[in-house]
């Protein structure tokens, strides 16, 4: 997640607001195809601690 933010800013400085919207929605796929993101809301879901593996 820091490395997509850090992306995201970086590209800010060249972009106009569409291109930064259309860069974040990319971002924002990517993290939701993470094992990370999978196991945040699996354990959301299961009301226990997640076990985040950096994945």
């Amino acid at each position: 997640a820091i490395s997509l933010t850090k992306k995201a800013f970086n590209e800010s400085y060249d972009n106009n607001l569409s291109q930064q919207l259309d860069l974040e929605g990319i971002l924002q796929q990517e993290a939701a195809e993470t094992e990370d993101f999978r196991e945040g809301v699996a354990a959301f879901l299961q009301k226990r601690k997640p076990n985040y593996q950096g994945k």
